[in-house]
């Protein structure tokens, strides 16, 4: 078959010296904005002193499980509050979309499946679109992001070219580059709202083609796998397949599959995966695959990767009977987090007399060349597949100081969510400090999202504690919003 994808030319890679787009609000739409958040500083100012600081957000991502934070309806008709949530919905969809600057500013809680919906009108889409639906943009520069265009275009809060950000001592600021709070624009992201929160981001987009051609590359061990990354590294494609996008799936060690996807502007025919079939059964064939771009960007979202197993939703009678607009990330971290307040599989579990088990439940990022290692590691000492593979590089020229990886130095982010049966006498925590160790072991990094167990001593050696504490004194100096280590390893 022609690969009339790799002929399609595609969008030039984003490099660092990009010109920012300049893009001005229109005129009603900038003073609605200013509206909010003069009302955002004077509800963050009445909080309580000493009172923990919430959003009110109908969804999350995050793997730190809690109470939920009291709705913004709850709080008016006069229902408890366990902690203060400032109403932040009005900070929650696009501003504007400049085509001619592919340029869009975005409100800090927008999700990306309306903010993907929003300029894939106008044929565009931002530079990297993290892999589930309800994901906030804010969230996605403060907490993190990857995607399939990451080892192209780097991480998300790399094509943030301004953010409006209200900070911990309670002020409105614009932080960019080059400007006034230029420290504070390369210490946001990994800061995880502990500095402040984002209410206004202005990002780069790129054009897109009408689809995406997927090629579907089997290794029979780690090593041919990551050897086959640092060529698309090197060179941009694979096998002559032009690579826009690349991710991978590891089912076990000596069968893992790298998906090289390029922009086509035809497909001689696509496939969907919000009905009965799967994506991730997909990857093992047919090689060869077609997606509209929309349902690419989503591919993920429809089974949460492969999480919805356990809800028995990938079996074809359940499948059928499940709605179609229930079959979502959201609605399955719902239920996971109704589960984690109530214990129900716990206590089913110990009824039945089976062995606790540990969520392990994490992101992390290795060098590539010690990348086979791990997955060795993984493979031997967790044994959870599959294993989600997306290789990244920095897209800056300069590190950003409160998450080290190294400009030009390609990485591969392993995911793996899901649950092992802990050894007997082992506590809670076993697995993950293992992966801890090891991912420290071989140069990497992990993301916050989820559970950590560091000794305070060595988490702020791996993020630079130094220059967190420069941050937050200048930005939150009375501590009104929890520490990053308060609130990514003691929960608070």
């Amino acid at each position: 078959m022609t690969d009339t994808a790799v002929d399609g030319g595609g969008p030039e890679p984003a490099g660092p010296g990009t010109v920012e787009p300049v893009v001005q609000l229109p005129p009603a739409v900038a003073a609605q904005h200013q509206a909010a958040v003069a009302a955002l500083r004077a509800s963050y100012a009445a909080l309580p002193p000493g009172a923990p600081v919430r959003l009110a957000k109908r969804t999350s991502n995050l793997f730190r499980f809690r109470d939920p934070a009291p709705s913004a309806v709850g709080r008016r008709s006069g229902g408890p509050a366990a902690a203060p949530g400032l109403d932040v919905s009005a900070f929650a969809s696009v501003l504007h979309v400049d085509p001619g600057a592919r340029a869009a500013v975005v409100g800090g809680m927008t999700t990306y499946e309306d903010l993907a919906d929003a300029t894939l009108r106008h044929g565009l889409m931002p530079l990297v679109v993290p892999q589930l639906k309800t994901i906030t943009l804010g969230g996605a520069v403060t907490g993190l992001g990857i995607e399939s265009t990451s080892l192209r275009n780097g991480l998300p809060h790399e094509s943030v070219t301004a953010m409006e950000i209200l900070t911990g001592d309670g002020r409105v600021v614009t932080a960019t580059a080059d400007g006034q709070h230029a420290d504070l624009f390369r210490g946001f992201p990994n800061s995880y709202g502990t500095l402040g929160y984002a209410v206004s981001l202005t990002i780069e987009l790129e054009p897109v083609a009408p689809f995406v051609h997927l090629r579907h590359f089997a290794f029979a061990s780690p090593e041919a796998c990551m050897e086959a990354i640092g060529e698309i590294a090197a060179t941009g494609s694979l096998n002559g397949h032009r690579a826009d996008f690349v991710d991978g799936t590891a089912f076990a060690l000596d069968e893992i599959y790298l998906t090289v996807g390029a922009y086509s502007d035809v497909a001689p025919w696509h496939s969907d995966y919000t009905g009965q079939h799967i994506y991730y059964q997909s990857v093992r064939g047919p090689r060869e695959d077609f997606l509209t771009i929309r349902d690419y960007l989503w591919r993920w979202d429809t089974d949460w990767f492969w999480c919805s197993r356990p809800f028995g939703v990938q079996n074809p009678v359940v499948r059928r009977l499940w709605p179609r607009r229930y079959r979502r990330s959201d609605v399955y971290r719902a239920l996971v987090a109704f589960d984690r307040r109530h214990q129900l599989y716990d206590t089913l579990n110990a009824n039945r007399g089976r062995p606790a088990r540990e969520a392990v439940i994490q992101d992390v990022e290795i060098p590539l060349d010690r990348s086979a290692e791990f997955l060795r590691f993984f493979s031997a000492n967790i044994g959870m597949s599959p294993v989600w593979l997306c290789p990244l590089r920095l897209r800056s020229d300069s590190a950003w100081p409160l998450y080290p990886l190294k400009p030009e130095a390609a990485y591969v982010n392993f995911g793996f969510w899901g649950t092992v049966p802990l050894p007997p006498g082992r506590p809670d925590g076993y697995h993950n400090r293992l992966v801890e160790a090891e991912v420290a072991a071989l140069g990497g990094s992990k993301g916050l999202y989820s559970t950590s167990f560091y000794s305070e001593e060595d988490f702020w050696a791996t993020y630079n504690g130094p220059a967190y504490d420069r941050l937050k004194h200048d930005y939150d100096a009375d501590g009104k919003l929890a520490g990053l280590y308060d609130k990514c390893v003691r929960g608070r």
